[in-house]
């Protein structure tokens, strides 16, 4: 029996969600006018969470300052964000395609997958698809794009095509004909330093990256995540639509120090370290954290400690380190010794919404691209650590060979 999954996206989501409410309030549909969501509609320095279409014809994009927005367009319609309303639209939307199938997994607050293998064909599986766009369009005043692909990496590819509530295929025999042709940014997982990379090797299109050795692109990229780059640039996915996980409780690291520090700043630079161990582990499962706690030893071996929930699950170095140095000021004198620092994140989810509180901080996209760049070197560390073990086993059976 083929695979049939269905990737499900929201249009524009924060920005529909907010027209829907705005409209039941008797507004006119922000949608049809260039339109933004912002964290503070009356700050110019604010950033851009959600632009409608009107206004991304113009240019204007997320993560931009509304400042630059309005001098692109000055009559751009600005609004603010609302978080509970914005779960409730997501719980209706998830709860709709739950009703198509039992096998879902959520992959962020306005996205998911579903494995409908058992519930249609790929001859019908478009006008299911449909049907399903339709109820949630109906049903809670809002649109989405479906992508219908064998595997996840297909059906979510498809998703991105032409926009807003469209349903696009992607099968397998579809692969050179839609995916090859796009730019190699397009691809699942490749972001702004791997396509710099590749774009200066020339490689411009996923197809080109389809048909690169495999020697070449570990050269680029690592030989682990160059195996992943392959395997997704030819279409070929096999992870499964996981409703359940055994999930980690938690994940912890911690420093000793060889002598007892009082130096603001070597304990500053222990607690990057760990934080950056922490958020590191919890984005190679692909988690977000909730809550983050960390803790002081003295010399003396007593403890103290603290713990924070935060307002969106997360798992941005930048936001988890900020928490532990806030919390840091209210369990340490400042003067004391400290013989070791640790850190710990916990309420561990899949669920990766968008951290509403940072979205004042321009220099969010900058975390989330170093977060990039410090899990590449890792990886290709990693390659290295098992490089090296590898030809020390086979080293070690030449001896043993008579």
């Amino acid at each position: 029996m083929p695979r049939i999954i269905f990737h499900i996206d929201v249009n524009s989501a924060f920005l529909s969600w907010t027209a829907v409410k705005l409209m039941r309030e008797g507004y006119p549909d922000i949608r049809l006018v260039p339109s933004v969501v912002s964290g503070d509609p009356n700050d110019r320095r604010s950033i851009i969470t959600a632009a409608s279409i009107p206004a991304k014809k113009l240019g204007i994009r997320t993560a931009q300052p509304v400042s630059m927005a309005l001098r692109t367009c000055p009559q751009l319609v600005i609004v603010g964000g609302d978080w509970g309303w914005y779960k409730e639209c997501s719980e209706g939307f998830i709860s709709i395609c739950r009703s198509y199938s039992p096998v879902l997994q959520q992959f962020s607050i306005d996205e998911c997958f579903i494995d409908m293998s058992q519930q249609c064909t790929p001859e019908n599986a478009v006008a299911v698809a449909t049907r399903l766009k339709e109820q949630v369009r109906e049903t809670l005043g809002f649109t989405v794009n479906v992508g219908i692909g064998a595997n996840k990496l297909l059906a979510k590819m498809a998703s991105d095509f032409e926009k807003p509530d469209k349903v696009h295929t992607l099968w397998e025999s579809e692969v050179k004909e839609k995916m090859w042709p796009l730019g190699v940014r397009d691809l699942l997982w490749v972001g702004k330093k791997t396509e710099e990379r590749l774009t200066a090797y020339g490689i411009n299109t996923i197809g080109q990256l389809a048909q690169l050795g495999m020697e070449s692109l570990s050269v680029l990229v690592g030989k682990k995540f160059a195996r992943q780059l392959h395997e997704n640039a030819n279409g070929r996915d096999n992870s499964p639509v996981e409703t359940e996980r055994a999930e980690a409780k938690s994940v912890s690291a911690e420093r000793t120090f060889s002598r007892d520090y009082t130096d603001p700043k070597d304990i500053d630079r222990a607690l990057f370290h760990v934080a950056c161990i922490v958020a590191h582990r919890i984005r190679r499962h692909d988690f977000r954290a909730s809550t983050v706690s960390m803790f002081i030893k003295y010399k003396d071996f007593t403890v103290a400690q603290k713990q924070t929930s935060l307002d969106q699950p997360t798992d941005v170095t930048a936001v988890i380190l900020n928490e532990a140095r806030r919390m840091l000021g209210e369990v340490w004198d400042g003067i004391t010794p400290i013989r070791q620092v640790g850190l710990g994140v916990s309420k561990l989810t899949h669920e990766s919404a968008i951290q509403m509180s940072l979205f004042e901080d321009p220099k969010l996209e900058y975390y989330r691209e170093w977060d990039r760049q410090y899990d590449e070197k890792k990886a290709k560390a990693e390659d290295a650590r098992m490089l090296a073990y590898e030809r020390k086993k086979n080293d070690e059976k030449k001896t043993e060979t008579p």
